[in-house]
């Protein structure tokens, strides 16, 4: 992973990016005008690069935070996670596959080394000992920032994800727009904020802009706004 969460530059990005401006002339405004604090040039253009990987190439999401202005705090780092999710696949499969798998086995705790493990059988021979090993730290760093671990030194905690109910609203209304596999009630990125398919109708009814119905034992999702940008605005708030 090139960046972790970094949810502060994440904000920073929704509140200053205009997209008149072309991504490589962008990059150059964020230095000159230090976005993101005292960052190297080259530490920028990293950063730079994720923020297009994960907002940029979802306009309508993108659209939507930078509209809210001041996106509430208790909801950044679930967007941001979101968000990460959509651009780092190694990362989804983390967060939406192994964490839930490990918690609904009765495991209560992960370390480096079980995640080193895993990336070995993910993509065998893709890196060297002491990269899987850095591999691993990121993606636990980056899992605690989004609260699905606890604690920096190993064995890390597995932490029962907390998001507000907002952000599965979110998740479902930004997945509509977006090819993955699975379904809109089973996939990595709703499975990385608590529900699973046996679970997710327990869930359904605190999702706002959403209703949820079984019929013959199989359940199909409602939307009541038209998209993800009407949803978000009269949801979490902000200019019409």
């Amino acid at each position: 992973m090139r960046c972790t969460l970094a949810v502060d530059d994440c904000a920073t990005y929704w509140q200053k990016a205009d997209l008149a401006v072309s991504p490589s002339e962008r990059a150059k405004v964020a230095f000159e005008r230090r976005w993101f604090g005292t960052k190297s040039e080259a530490r920028l253009r990293t950063i730079m690069t994720d923020m297009l990987e994960r907002f940029d190439a979802f306009p309508e999401a993108f659209e939507l935070l930078r509209r809210l202005g001041a996106v509430p705090v208790r909801l950044r780092p679930w967007i941001c996670h979101i968000h990460t999710q959509l651009a780092d696949p190694i990362y989804r499969r983390f967060t939406g596959e192994l964490l839930p798998t490990r918690r609904e086995q009765g495991y209560d705790a992960v370390d480096r080394t079980i995640v080193a493990r895993w990336l070995e059988e993910l993509e065998p021979g893709r890196w060297g000992a002491a990269s899987r090993t850095k591999f691993a730290s990121n993606l636990l760093t980056t899992a605690a920032e989004a609260g699905l671990v606890a604690g920096r030194r190993d064995p890390r905690k597995l932490a029962l994800p907390a998001p507000p109910d907002v952000m599965l609203g979110y998740a479902l209304y930004l997945l509509r727009g977006v090819s993955f596999e699975g379904s809109l009630t089973d996939n990595p990125y709703v499975r990385s904020l608590g529900p699973t398919p046996e679970t997710f109708r327990a869930f359904a009814p605190r999702i706002p802009g959403v209703h949820y119905a079984e019929l013959g034992g199989v359940g199909e999702l409602g939307f009541d706004s038209a998209d993800l940008l009407s949803w978000g605005l009269a949801t979490i708030g902000g200019p019409s």
